[in-house]
């Protein structure tokens, strides 16, 4: 018989007991957990938390203000109509006040970004399917600044370990209220401020910015808009770019959009540029261009950066001005090795003359300080001295192709049909050929500029060479305005230059050039009112001293100058007309501008006629001086004294003659009498006609 108590009324046993404080615990965890939540004080977790990112970034981070979490409903995920029990789950939003990002080691430790706020909610359904969403990041005042102090040392790349994960970041928008971005960059010289705000209700950019600070040493600023921030992480979408920016004198306006801004990979845009000269923008594009008066062009650029540094750019269909000429074309650069290389085609309609000025430093002293380069031309000095920097020439190579339909320098002044072939190959530049049609003949001439060795401690940059011929140069043509030479006969000039030089300006390189210079002008008139209209000064004097300000009848001018170390001496230099011949001898010095000529005019026939004694034309180019000699009479009659002072060296003209003029011309006439050897008449004969 065993003796059982009986169980009170409401005992529940063991097993129950166990199953109802599991379930009591279960529904207390998530109870607990919320209140812990709700109550719990994050700020504890900041040094923890500070830490661990730091490491992983490595770099300092610090939350230095509140970090706080707040419960609330994801009213911005509801759609009208169509709420779920999950809209009515408090979703944890996250504050963190006074965040700081510092430099990496080796760089100065202050902050590399800061942030007075951030905050983003996250949506905690979506971490069961691992995925961490966020709709809305944002960023209130957050400051960054991009460093570099060397070519290798900059603050912008961190350690990145490539692992596998199972879980997405999914961020829907990023908000940016009052932001600033600093760039401070030693190897560009750059310490450039942009300040950024998020645009709302944009439909096609996201952010707007202004710019300032200095690049180079030169005051920048501007502004513009860009895409979404968030755009970016499509990277094969166009991101839409729009700025207006101006960097000293120089301005930039494009608008289009980037593939990858990041790497460059794509560009397609619509680009102005605007500056006082071409050569400028070598700072800012690293492309050699050629000394310009100011300028403003308008075209389709596009391109990528490929891998290992290639890109290849193209500024298509542009137009533009350079000073007052029109220009337009095509333009293409590679970054390729050894060099980089630029291919253009440029034809100007109408090019003024004194556009070309600045190619060769012949632009005075103001229109330097406009380009942007010192005033070095000396003021009693013709040639220019401003030098060539060959330095930069093995930095590119170029292959551009130049045309221009028109040329003007004065009404007066009929050039056209200008082109040129320039090529420079490690560091040597061509201009073959470099031609052009002028007043109803042609100039053809190659030129070379070997600046190879530019720059070295041997002193000379450039090695120079020129050919040139000048062929059917009509007179009449030459010279429109002057009325009386549409009366008289006019005929044509020839020339022929070969020289080669040292140095590393114009002024350098004719005073060191070596060779020879050859002219004819058949038939014509002259007069001191023709020169003028050449504006030569020194003709002016010679033809005003000779024969005083009228028109006279030219038979035929040959000349035959030898030049050595930049001395043009005479050997030919005969003026033949219908009442003289005149001789000049001497020499003209490139090296200082002076010269020292003779001039002897001789009568053709014993009569009534009589020239004014031989004189001496010297002083500078600016500034030639007349002066008389003393020693010697005019002379009357006996032209064949003139002409045995040429016998010998004329016979180098000859090949002028038998490519121009002809034998029937009157310096073909005048070169014949020249190789026979002069004879004096006999006593009491008188000189033949």
């Amino acid at each position: 018989m065993t003796d059982q108590q009986p169980k009170p009324a409401g005992h529940m046993s063991r097993p129950l007991k166990i199953t109802l404080s599991i379930v009591g615990i279960l529904i207390a965890l998530p109870i607990i957990a919320i209140i812990i939540l709700l109550t719990f004080d994050w700020n504890r977790a900041k040094p923890w938390l500070n830490a661990k990112v730091s490491e992983a970034i490595d770099r300092p981070f610090a939350i230095v203000g509140d970090l706080n979490v707040h419960w609330e409903r994801p009213s911005e995920s509801i759609i009208p109509n169509q709420r779920t029990w999950r809209d009515y789950i408090p979703w944890p939003h996250l504050y963190a006040n006074d965040v700081h990002v510092g430099n990496p080691a080796g760089l100065p430790q202050r902050d590399m970004a800061s942030v007075r706020q951030f905050s983003f909610s996250l949506n905690p359904f979506a971490l069961l399917k691992h995925t961490i969403n966020i709709p809305v990041l944002r960023f209130d005042g957050p400051r960054v600044e991009l460093l570099r102090t060397d070519a290798t040392h900059y603050n912008w790349v961190y350690k990145h370990e490539e692992k596998e994960s199972k879980w997405k970041l999914d961020l829907e928008r990023l908000v940016l209220s009052r932001g600033q971005v600093h760039v401070l960059d030693a190897v560009t010289k750059a310490d450039v401020t942009a300040d950024i705000d998020t645009l709302n209700n944009d439909p096609t950019y996201g952010i707007a910015w202004k710019l300032r600070g200095t690049y180079n040493e030169v005051p920048v600023g501007g502004g513009g808009k860009a895409g979404a921030v968030l755009s970016l992480q499509d990277q094969d979408a166009p991101f839409p770019v729009q700025a207006d920016m101006h960097g000293g004198p120089y301005r930039v306006a494009l608008e289009g959009t980037v593939t990858r801004p990041a790497k460059l990979s794509g560009l397609d845009l619509k680009l102005k540029l605007a500056g006082p000269s071409m050569a400028r923008l070598y700072a800012l594009t690293g492309v050699v261009l050629p000394e310009t008066p100011a300028f403003s062009t308008e075209g389709h650029l596009t391109g990528s950066i490929g891998e290992e540094g290639k890109s290849r750019w193209t500024y298509d269909k542009f137009t533009g001005k350079v000073g007052q000429s029109d220009i337009g074309g095509t333009l293409s650069f590679a970054a390729q090795k050894p060099r980089n290389k630029l291919t253009a085609t440029v034809v100007s309609h109408q090019l003024r003359f004194e556009d070309l000025g600045p190619l060769v430093g012949a632009d005075s002293n103001a229109d330097k300080k406009k380009r942007g380069v010192a005033d070095v031309q000396p003021e009693g000095k013709a040639l220019p001295v401003e030098k060539f920097h060959t330095e930069k020439w093995k930095v590119l190579d170029a292959d551009v192709k130049f045309s221009a339909d028109r040329i003007i320098k004065t009404a007066n002044l009929p050039l056209s049909k200008l082109n040129t072939h320039l090529v420079m190959n490690n560091g040597v530049l061509t201009l073959n050929p470099l031609n052009f049609n002028f007043a109803g003949g042609s100039v053809t001439s190659h030129i070379k500029l070997d600046g190879s060795s530019g720059g070295n401690a041997k002193g000379d940059a450039i090695k120079a060479t020129l050919d040139a011929t000048a062929r059917q140069i009509k007179v009449k043509q030459l010279f429109p305005a002057v009325e009386k030479i549409q009366q008289a006969t006019a005929g044509d000039i020839y020339a022929e230059t070969k020289l080669s030089a040292t140095g590393d300006s114009v002024a350098e390189m004719l005073a060191k050039s070596n060779g020879e210079v050859k002219g004819l002008v058949s038939q014509g008139v002259v007069s001191k009112l023709l020169l003028e209209e050449a504006g030569l000064n020194v003709g002016n004097v010679i033809i005003t001293k000779l024969f005083g300000d009228k028109q006279v009848q030219l038979n035929c001018l040959a000349s035959d100058l030898a030049v050595t170390n930049g001395v043009a001496q005479t050997r030919t230099f005969v003026l033949d007309t219908e009442e003289a011949i005149v001789d000049i001898d001497g020499w003209v010095n490139l090296n200082n501008e002076q010269m020292n000529l003779r001039v002897k005019p001789e009568t053709k026939a014993l009569r009534l006629f009589t020239l004014r004694t031989p004189f001496y034309v010297k002083g500078t180019f600016k500034k030639p001086d007349l002066s008389l000699d003393k020693k010697v009479l005019a002379i009357k009659g006996g032209a064949a004294a003139a002409l045995a002072v040429i016998a010998a060296p004329a016979a180098a003209l000859l090949p002028l003659i038998n490519t121009g003029p002809g034998h029937d011309s009157p310096c073909s006439s005048l070169l014949a009498k020249a190789r026979a050897k002069p004879e004096a008449p006999p006593p009491g004969k008188t000189a033949k006609r």
